[in-house]
């Protein structure tokens, strides 16, 4: 904060931050808590032989929100893992990533850095089915990838360095980037899996299908059951309600550290102005009894005595007020008849 009292450009720079990471951690935690609240308000929905009778019962056949805990099965061809023998799933996902250091200059030090060069994704369709191998019921579990929790088990990973010579070590030096190499990353959802549908329930007909729900819902495919589900969503609620309050404490504790100086400032003004009304009322009583009038007084006139010239400078306030000899004769601790301010150092004052 600078001398007239305002904020300085930092401090308006670090609340407009804090104010705004505020606003943002809140939006983020009001939308997660509001999906871990419809989540556990959600309608458990059994895959049972009753499945049908449950929906044909519901308004317009459906259930705006529903959990579907079953078991993966594809419903005609399945996809084959690249990698593995006897591994079969109904989304696969192929990843590369690309592995370097990239050197911070202002921490002086290389940081792992990780950047996605290729991804692909194929999917066949598949249902649910019970965990009771009795029961024929089946839910057909539509546009899978529109998930937000579509979890996948890796079923491959692997790393390919970079060979490098010397002179691509020093051009790397030099640049700031050092490859370290690529990894390789299959992911799949594999036939058998335990899985957590949440989303809107329809029956279409006689086929029973899981889709996206309407109304900004989360549509959610999880190997968690259903409970570590919700206690994953809490936790995130949790997590940005912290954050929230942590920045939002910060943010009104920088406010009222600038506004408190502000008032400091404030009152310092008014304590220095009726110090100088003060000392103008006591100089014009003291014009009186010496019978001056106070056109006759010299502008440079000390003011203690209104005789002698003014002769020094008062450090740190720098008023140019008293002659050396009025400047003497104030009592300890000296302070400037101006502004009430203690005198550190005087220099001395000459006219030429």
């Amino acid at each position: 904060m600078d001398n007239s009292g305002k904020p300085s450009t930092a401090q308006v720079l670090l609340l407009a931050t804090s104010s705004a990471l505020t606003a943002v951690f809140y939006s983020i935690y009001r939308r997660k808590s509001a999906t871990a609240t419809r989540l556990k308000e959600a309608q458990k929905i059994s895959i049972d032989q009753d499945l049908k009778n449950v929906l044909k019962e519901s308004p317009g056949h459906c259930i705006p929100y529903a959990v579907i805990e079953g078991v993966v099965k594809s419903v005609k061809d399945s996809l084959n893992s690249q990698f593995v023998d006897n591994c079969k799933g109904v989304i696969e996902r192929l990843t590369l990533r690309e592995q370097k250091m990239v050197w911070n200059r202002t921490t002086h030090i290389w940081n792992d850095c990780e950047k996605v060069i290729h991804q692909r994704t194929n999917a066949v369709p598949f249902d649910l089915a019970s965990h009771d191998e009795g029961v024929s019921s089946t839910v057909r579990v539509i546009r899978p990838l529109e998930s937000v929790e579509l979890d996948l088990e890796t079923t491959y990973e692997n790393f390919h360095p970079v060979a490098q010579s010397l002179t691509d070590v020093i051009g790397h030096f030099i640049s700031g980037e050092r490859p370290k190499g690529v990894k390789e990353t299959e992911e799949m959802l594999r036939l058998g899996a335990s899985v957590t549908g949440v989303g809107e329930l329809v029956l279409d007909h006689s086929l029973v299908r899981l889709q996206p729900p309407k109304q900004g819902l989360q549509y959610f495919l999880s190997l968690l059951d259903y409970d570590s589900l919700l206690r994953k969503q809490q936790a995130r609620v949790r997590l940005w309600r912290v954050l929230t309050a942590v920045f939002g404490i910060a943010t009104c504790l920088l406010l009222f550290l600038v506004l408190r100086r502000r008032y400091a400032h404030y009152r310092e003004r008014r304590r220095l102005r009726g110090l100088q009304d003060a000392f103008l009322q006591t100089q014009r009583e003291r014009l009186r009894d010496m019978d001056l009038e106070e056109d006759a007084l010299s502008p440079s006139a000390c003011v203690i005595c209104l005789g002698r010239q003014r002769s020094c400078v008062f450090l740190e306030c720098g008023h140019v007020c008293s002659c050396s000899e009025c400047h003497r004769a104030l009592p300890e601790p000296k302070k400037c008849p101006l502004c009430r301010g203690h005198i550190q150092r005087v220099v001395p004052l000459y006219n030429s």
